[in-house]
């Protein structure tokens, strides 16, 4: 189920952009890695309209919507659970999920661990 989103925090961070893109899904979903000074990585990315994607995570991960909306499912459910922009949702470690958008792109931040 959706929850509130943390707080987008825009204000400066200290850490480094990894400037290389991680591409997936032959260009469906594009992120840049955050690496920040206290050791924690976050995600920056967006998953392109139209799109329906299968992810393994190893790490849990929380991802916030950062604009537009996705669905989402864990693997082996059957019901697809809603996130907009200000929502997130908590993914396990070890774990897979399909997420899926609709006419519009999803942006998003991966908070890792």
């Amino acid at each position: 189920m959706s929850e509130p989103a943390r707080d987008l925090d825009l204000s400066p961070i200290r850490g480094a952009v990894v400037p290389r893109a991680n591409v997936y899904f032959d260009g469906r979903c594009v992120s840049h890695t955050v690496q920040l000074d206290n050791g924690s990585r976050k995600s920056v990315g967006v998953i392109l309209p139209g799109s329906s994607l299968l992810f393994q995570t190893a790490a849990p991960e929380v991802m916030q919507g950062a604009g537009g909306w996705c669905e989402w499912r864990m693997q082996g459910s059957h019901d697809w659970q809603r996130s907009a922009e200000g929502e997130s949702f908590s993914v396990p470690g070890d774990s897979s999920f399909e997420i899926r958008t609709g006419e519009q792109a999803y942006h998003y931040v991966c908070h890792f661990g």
